[in-house]
């Protein structure tokens, strides 16, 4: 199997690549987790056969975690995993030609020409009103794929959206028409503009009968034990970024754990134990 996958780059250069991508897909289950590596492998013939560089949209963590596992297994290294800053959660892999190696390994490649960020700055009786799920909710209005936005983040005065550089002005011109927005003013800024604001976060304490990642999601998100198993078997869950695949995961002081669809949250230290031998730990919950 090794050997199939190893051999795929060299095929895309000889002009037989549908045996190995075949292979490769064969292995995997999910349609839709079939068609997002499909894609991918598409556009790594492009790049190597027209010296391009190519992306996909962007991908949660789960998905990217996913694509990276297939690019390391196949060998291939001429990508980059990139959201528009640092600490993204969600990203978009651009991919690259050996002969642009090392413009991206000394950072000199414009991520402009790829990703593009939509400010909204809100009329002041609207200001600190409107949160994330404002914006998301007026983009999928306007038929934007998740696929083609990143992060949004917001702030008291609008949000900065991020976005596929090629779906730009629709969006801008879409969101124009929305009456929540009817008063806001829009402006396309480049990626050294955007702002980034320190998160808010509140600290909660919980108590939990040991450091699983199953006990910490139940007491964070408020649910029972089962339906936190159900969480982390439907693949929700990350620790760093990482995606958790059993509830037994051991969790440590500074981890950050993601649940998607309901927010993330900082291990803190364990405070100290109850009378029957239950750990309380403090925990920050990111708002």
């Amino acid at each position: 199997m090794q050997r199939i996958w190893y051999n795929y780059y060299e095929n895309i250069l000889k002009g037989d690549k549908n045996l190995n991508k075949q292979e490769i897909l064969s292995k995997i289950a999910n349609e839709e987790d079939k068609l997002l590596v499909s894609k991918m492998l598409d556009k790594i013939e492009f790049t190597t056969k027209r010296n391009s560089v190519e992306h996909t949209d962007f991908l949660d963590m789960r998905q990217r975690q996913l694509l990276e596992k297939i690019l390391n297994e196949i060998k291939f290294t001429n990508y980059i995993a990139y959201g528009g800053y640092k600490t993204a959660e969600r990203t978009t892999i651009i991919i690259y030609p050996e002969k642009l190696e090392e413009i991206f390994k000394n950072n000199r490649f414009d991520y402009n020409s790829v990703i593009g960020i939509i400010r909204i700055v809100l009329p002041n009786e609207l200001k600190g009103m409107y949160a994330h799920r404002n914006y998301l909710s007026g983009i999928i209005k306007i038929g934007i794929k998740r696929e083609k936005v990143g992060d949004i983040i917001t702030s008291l005065d609008g949000a900065d959206i991020i976005v596929l550089k090629d779906t730009e002005k629709y969006v801008v011109d879409g969101l124009k028409e929305l009456t929540r927005f009817s008063k806001a003013q829009f402006e396309i800024v480049k990626l050294s503009e955007l702002k980034i604001e320190e998160p808010k976060t509140e600290k909660i304490s919980i108590i939990i009968p040991s450091m699983r990642i199953d006990s910490i999601v139940s007491e964070a998100i408020r649910t029972s034990r089962a339906k936190a198993t159900e969480v982390i078997k439907e693949e929700k869950v990350f620790i760093n970024h990482e995606l958790v695949v059993k509830g037994s995961k051991e969790v440590k002081t500074n981890d950050l754990i993601t649940v998607r669809g309901k927010g993330r949250f900082k291990v803190g230290e364990i405070l100290n134990s109850t009378k029957k031998g239950n750990l309380v730990v403090e925990i920050e919950k990111y708002v």
